[in-house]
């Protein structure tokens, strides 16, 4: 895809809303393209995460396993959301497993690429930081919300 279409689709990005032109062209310089038919992996967790996916159509389901109840799904991600935070946080290991629910169609971004960006432009690594720590809390409360579904004890039922 030529590098202006490419911008134009991160320009439309929602989690990349009011980004200046400089850091816009940080970006351009360490995105790709990708598409994931329903039923791929995109993330394995334990792995090194050396990416993020800002979601462009599709679903994706975000998931951990609990030793005896199995997996268990903490959110679902689609267009407009950006999926994975990790690359940005030593050790740079993924949390959760993310499987496509529906064909995905999103821009990656290098997370090598980026932290080495973020190093040398510190506002650059600023304005980043800033917008992912939105995408952390967003996990944190999914997570926060399926482990109170997990755990709470029905009415009427005995501890």
């Amino acid at each position: 895809m030529q590098t202006e279409n490419l911008a134009e689709i991160l320009r439309q990005h929602p989690f990349l809303a009011g980004l200046s032109d400089s850091h816009m062209q940080v970006l351009i310089d360490c995105a790709s393209n990708v598409r994931f038919a329903e039923g791929a992996r995109l993330i394995q967790e334990g792995e090194i995460a050396n990416k993020f996916y800002l979601v462009r159509t599709g679903r994706i389901a975000l998931e951990t396993d609990v030793n005896a109840r199995g997996k268990i799904r903490i959110q679902t991600v689609g267009p407009g959301d950006v999926l994975g935070w990790s690359w940005l946080i030593s050790p740079f290991r993924w949390h959760f497993n993310a499987l496509a629910v529906a064909e995905v169609r999103a821009v990656t971004l290098d997370g090598e690429c980026l932290r080495k960006k973020c190093e040398q432009d510190h506002d650059f690594g600023y304005e980043m930081l800033s917008r992912f720590s939105h995408v952390m809390e967003r996990r944190l409360e999914a997570t926060r919300m399926q482990l109170l579904d997990l755990y709470t004890i029905p009415p009427g039922a005995q501890a």
